[in-house]
């Protein structure tokens, strides 16, 4: 295996009125595979909902147990409920299949065709078309590198605008020209997949004409990174704790005062404090000499809760801990945006000052903070591991 991951993320506008997305996406992580299926059903609604969703989900579990793409679209052609009003059982959809890290297979059908970055431009990858069921596939296999993006879209997307902002919508090549101005590697699939959609939205004057889907997926180098709050319960443990946590490759963040203290007496380092406040809702940073980032403890990985949960969702934060220079935007964007594998040291040490009744804060709710933060973290695609002290 190589030093690869997938990175993915997924967003849908729903069509002005409705309450249902006519478009699905479903993926499935194995140990060396990665797939997701995008379908864009017939109409918009509850009919375009269930045809949609049928085909993703149809698609991904025979995909996934290695069917051809004759038997998939057979397949399809067979389960789909007809339509009673147009006679017909229909939702396109797109494949992307990488294994190993190492090769992609992207199968379409009467989506906008993918579009491939490399190198931050756009790539020119090969087709083969067969015609399956009176259907015209497109199949492409093609190795993958490192920062490799593809991002594949229902046509709601290149239909932005249309007799609003644009003539003729959004066209796939201006979709191609955003996305190469916009390119940043260090921009996780979620986040291009954000930028895109909100294009979308703007030109649609925020009420879609159609639903529309952007679904990005990255080919990334693994990054890890390490997070430590609270100390071991047993005191004992402090130096285990310690070179346990310094001796893993990546970045080091660490969190609360006394973990940052008994951080820097173990690397024999001073504990440099700040008193000014960025965001009042957030104590300052300190800084210990090698350390990537200090930060107080329950209240700042609070709010990176916050941002993890919105990231989930819409992603709208975005703009604040992307910028912000507060100690919970900065773990924010090692975590959301940087690594790709990140080991939690979480102390189970009772801190007194957390036992005041009057304060929000107590033991139990810390320990649910950190395995909700985890938990999202993982949602996110990261591989997570959890030390207890």
């Amino acid at each position: 295996m190589n030093d690869l991951c997938v990175d993915s993320g997924y967003r849908s506008l729903l069509k002005y009125g409705e309450e249902l997305c006519g478009d699905s996406v479903q993926e499935i992580r194995g140990e060396n595979t990665f797939l997701l299926v995008l379908a864009d059903g017939l109409g918009s609604g509850v009919k375009a909902n269930i045809l949609s969703t049928l085909t993703s989900k149809i698609l991904a579990t025979m995909v996934e147990n290695d069917m051809s793409v004759e038997e998939c679209v057979a397949t399809i052609a067979a389960t789909l409920p007809v339509c009673q009003k147009r006679g017909v059982a229909y939702s396109t959809f797109t494949i992307i299949h990488i294994t190993n890290n190492d090769e992609a297979e992207i199968i379409q059908y009467d989506n906008p065709m993918v579009i491939m970055l490399r190198d931050g431009k756009s790539y020119d990858y090969p087709t083969i078309m067969k015609t399956v069921e009176g259907k015209k596939i497109y199949e492409t296999k093609i190795k993958v590198k490192q920062d490799d993006v593809f991002i594949a879209m229902s046509d709601g997307a290149i239909y932005a605008g249309v007799e609003q902002v644009l003539n003729y919508g959004w066209q796939r090549e201006n979709i191609v020209d955003f996305a190469e101005a916009n390119y940043d590697y260090r921009n996780t699939a979620k986040i291009i997949t954000s930028m895109i959609l909100e294009q979308c939205a703007l030109l649609y004057n925020d009420k879609p004409g159609d639903d529309t889907t952007v679904a990005t997926v990255q080919v990334r180098k693994r990054k890890p990174a390490n997070l430590m709050i609270g100390p071991p319960k047993d005191p004992n443990d402090v130096k285990k704790m310690m070179a346990s946590f310094f001796a893993k490759e990546g970045r080091h963040i660490v969190c609360g005062g006394t973990t940052s203290t008994l951080a820097a007496e173990y690397l024999g380092k001073p504990l440099i404090t700040d008193i000014d406040y960025i965001d009042p809702d957030i104590p300052p940073t300190a800084k210990i000499e090698g350390v990537d980032l200090v930060t107080e403890g329950v209240l700042t990985i609070s709010r990176v809760l916050e941002y993890a949960t919105n990231y989930l969702e819409n992603n709208e934060r975005y703009q604040e801990w992307s910028v912000k220079k507060d100690g919970a935007s900065q773990i924010a964007r090692l975590l959301f945006r940087e690594a790709t594998d990140i080991n939690f040291y979480v102390g189970r040490a009772m801190n007194p000052a957390h036992q005041n009744p009057n304060l929000p804060i107590n033991f139990n709710i810390k320990m649910r903070i950190v395995e909700r933060l985890a938990e999202a973290l993982k949602q996110m695609g990261k591989t997570i591991n959890v030390c207890y002290f």
